[in-house]
């Protein structure tokens, strides 16, 4: 499968050769400079090559702790000296129309000609065609291809794992030689298929080769989206270093990392979920099936605070004066785009008492979600997996911080910590085990482009989400808390299945935030969600309506979807394209889709096969047809009613515009009681507006219902639609609805209403990606279907958004 990346597309190269070698394991170890907004230092990678590839192992012993803050004492490592050289990075000035990922017969040309070592400067790549689909082509070296954007390579190494006090006893055959390429492959193959409960064993080693010296340097180049690595003499994956060790610093303009100022005023720099994902965080693997596990190091001054997606709620050890080291470890295997850092000067919030009433009460659980324990083995790789662990099914709120700048300290005080655990709460009692023992919730800078972004251990919130009422901070994170099971513990084999992450994310926010409020009634949750669908259905309209065709369709390569080259590369259809993050069609599409399904089969029956689906798929990569096969095998033969893989993929997921089943059932269903009450409110409000100043004598006012956040969200758009609103009437709103204290959604659109007398459409002056605090926006006005949306490893739950309703991520 021959790829040619063209200038006119606006496709993602995944340049890694993952089919003839796959990272098991990363360790960084890094040092933050906030004065010249770098981050350098050096990664190692441990790989295991395409012909030693082990099948999913099944783990069913109960190997992983169930509390997240036991003591593990790594070694730490000491500052790593970036070596002072001549050397300069090879960088490429190729255009980007001649970069090809070609099959095998392309011939590896980076040794003749225009061959640039270490230490030599060249102009660029001198073929069109630079081969990257790298097996064994005779006598050519074998090429190790990353995935590399804005990043300085100084040096690559390879690392002398057997010279690790204590490694021998990873060799199988004491006759090779010490110092022999292949005694150091054996050694890590040896370490990257240890046994799960061998884990802290496994980690303390891949610490300590990490540490190891150097044995030979290794050429390489880097090109606009790839660094490539060879030895000389090496021919084949097998012969190649399995342990390889990069230097290398991030440059301020990269755009994995945003390096700003949080609302305190303090310097920060954060994974702001770019649609590069981390390759100009570190040299990577960005293909989904390159699922590894890693390890962090990070320094910094003791000022600052290091926050990372690990499973251990990290420390700081001060390693001299003034500067701090923090260490991070995660060893449940995921793609390297899910990886995510933040530091800064955050002060961790604690609450101010600790009272029963801030805790979710105790409910029976019905029978049906009685038991999570998954019965039989796992069929992930092996690693500790909390579905095997007794205490860990049970466990409803896992343990949790959260983090913000000091001046956000009451506010979170207020709205945030006493939701988590209600949250975490009712995301158990639907789903059962919580894929990851611990979280992290950080309210990150102003500048952050969403509502908010859930990385493994870690999630993001907006700022915005603390004003007004609990319902937007609510609502936001059941979002990201269900992207823990869908997204990151199940994730897309191929990112433009972006609906198997947030379809399903935006499903269950309202399932979760309907159990979390526990006060409320079954069919008072019912109506709730209901209005939301309401909302969903004028949202998807609107996109559709002033949206290209081809951005549409959630399955856009259709019997395509999830092939590769042969060496493994590929790209992800539409991944650059401008207009692709102001979409939301992948988060209404796919809700939509779920709430069909789950209404064919009812909901006691699609949630009890949802749980099994998770049970079955937790730690593995998904396609469409796995869950829709998955599903249409539990749904008995009365209700498929013709349903089929095909006629969902043709009807919901291969095809633009609005589904047929779904235009039938919206057309055909009435409106639930919540929006028929905001309609009578709306007709009040136009009455209102259009009474001269003065009511005449003996006119009756008009007396207002009180409403809920989303009813206010519905009335409001419905008042856009008015050519005019008089100053009394917005007056007469904000004083009905105390709209000055509502969240910033609702403040949002407060402002677009008291525009109406601007403009015919006011909804244009709608500015996306700011909060209400931010003032005017640099960004040109949005039409009201557009969102700000940034997205990260699509698929795996951290693409962003900042919607006009809360909802959608």
């Amino acid at each position: 499968m021959d790829i040619t990346l063209d200038p006119s597309r606006d496709d993602l190269p995944l340049m890694a050769n993952t089919s003839h070698m796959l990272v098991r394991h990363y360790a960084l170890d890094l040092d933050v400079d906030f004065e010249s907004q770098v981050i350098e230092g050096t990664i190692v990678l441990f790989l295991e090559d395409g012909n030693r590839f082990k099948e999913p192992s099944h783990s069913s012993t109960e190997t992983c702790p169930l509390e997240s803050n036991e003591a593990f004492n790594f070694r730490t490592p000491e500052p790593c000296p970036v070596p002072v050289t001549n050397a300069r990075t090879f960088s490429s000035k190729m255009a980007y129309n001649d970069f090809t990922i070609c099959g095998k017969g392309e011939k590896d040309t980076s040794d003749k000609g225009g061959n640039h070592d270490n230490w030599e400067q060249a102009s660029g790549i001198s073929s069109s065609k630079y081969c990257c689909d790298t097996g064994d082509h005779g006598s050519e070296d074998f090429l190790l291809v990353l995935d590399c954007c804005d990043l300085s390579v100084l040096k690559v190494e390879e690392v002398d794992v057997a010279a690790v006090p204590g490694i021998e006893k990873f060799t199988r055959s004491p006759r090779l030689t010490v110092g022999s390429e292949v005694l150091r492959n054996e050694i890590i193959h040896e370490l990257v298929t240890m046994p799960a409960d061998r884990w802290r064993e496994q980690l303390d080693y891949y610490a300590r080769c990490s540490q190891a010296p150097g044995c030979g340097e290794l050429f390489f180049d880097t090109d606009t989206w790839s660094l490539q690595i060879r030895k000389k003499g090496a021919q084949t994956a097998t012969d190649f270093p399995h342990a390889v060790r990069i230097w290398y610093k991030t440059k301020p303009e990269g755009r994995s990392v945003t390096w700003t100022s949080d609302q305190s005023g303090r310097p920060c720099v954060y994974t702001i979920g770019s649609p590069i994902n981390n390759r100009a965080l570190f040299p990577c693997q960005e293909p989904p099936v390159a699922m590894s596990t890693w390890q962090a190091t990070v320094r910094a001054a003791a000022s600052f605070v290091v926050l990372m997606s690990g499973e251990n709620s990290a420390k700081p050890t001060q390693i001299r004066e003034g500067c701090s080291s923090w260490h991070y470890y995660v060893t449940m295997p995921m793609p390297a785009s899910t990886f995510t850092i933040a530091v800064g000067c955050w002060t961790e919030v604690m609450p101010e008492t600790c009272s029963s009433d801030d805790r979710p009460s105790k409910r029976p659980i019905p029978s049906s979600k009685a038991d999570f324990r998954c019965v039989g083995a796992c069929g992930h790789m092996e690693y500790p997996c909390r579905f095997q662990n007794a205490a860990a099914t049970t466990q409803e709120v896992i343990p949790h911080r959260v983090f913000a700048p000091l001046c956000l300290k009451d506010a979170c005080q207020e709205t945030l910590l006493r939701l988590i655990p209600s949250c975490l709460s009712a995301a158990h009692s639907v789903l059962g085990t919580h894929p990851f023992s611990r979280l992290d919730v950080l309210v990150v800078p102003a500048n952050f482009p969403s509502l908010g972004m859930a990385s493994p251990h870690i999630v993001f919130l907006s700022q915005s989400t603390l004003t007004g009422s609990s319902h937007l901070c609510g609502t936001r994170l059941c979002h990201e808390i269900a992207h823990a099971w869908f997204g990151l513990a199940i994730g897309a084999r191929d990112w433009t299945e972006e609906w198997l992450s947030e379809g399903f994310a935006t499903h269950l926010e309202d399932v979760f935030w309907a159990e979390a409020q526990q006060q409320l009634s079954p069919d008072e949750a019912q109506e709730q969600q209901e209005l939301r669908a309401c909302l969903r259905w004028h949202r998807l309209q609107d996109e559709l309506r002033n949206s290209s065709e081809e951005m549409q369709v959630l399955r856009p390569s259709k019997e395509k979807t999830g092939h590769v080259s042969e060496s493994g590369a590929s790209v992800i259809k539409h991944g650059l394209n401008p207009e692709k993050i102001f979409m939301q069609v992948h988060y209404l599409k796919g809700y939509f889709l779920l709430r069909f399904l789950a209404k064919r089969l009812g909901d006691e029956t699609y949630f009890s096969f949802l749980r099994k689906f998770v049970y079955t798929f937790h730690g593995q990569l998904i396609l469409s047809q796995d869950f829709l096969q998955m599903l249409l095998e539990n749904i008995p033969e009365e209700k498929r009613l013709g349903l089929s893989v095909e006629s969902i993929f043709q009807d919901w997921l291969e095809s633009s515009g609005i589904p047929q089943q779904l235009q039938r059932e919206r057309q055909a269903g009435a409106e639930c009681g919540l929006a028929r009450q905001v309609g009578a409110e709306v007709s009040k409000w136009i009455r209102v507006n259009r009474r001269p100043r003065k009511r005449k004598r003996g006119e009756r006012a008009e007396v207002f219902e009180k409403l809920l956040p989303d009813q206010l969200v519905l009335l409001l758009e419905r008042l856009l639609e008015q050519k005019t609103l008089s100053a009394r009437t917005l007056r007469s709103l904000h004083r009905t609805y105390r709209l000055q204290e509502q969240d910033a959604e609702l403040q949002r659109l407060t402002k677009a209403v008291e525009r109406t007398g601007l403009s015919e459409r006011c909804s244009s002056l709608l500015w996306p990606g700011k909060t209400v605090e931010d003032g005017p926006s640099p960004w040109p006005p949005a039409p009201m279907w557009e969102t700000w949306k940034k997205p990260l490893a699509p698929g795996f739950g951290s693409a962003q958004l900042w919607p006009l309703q809360p909802f959608g991520e």
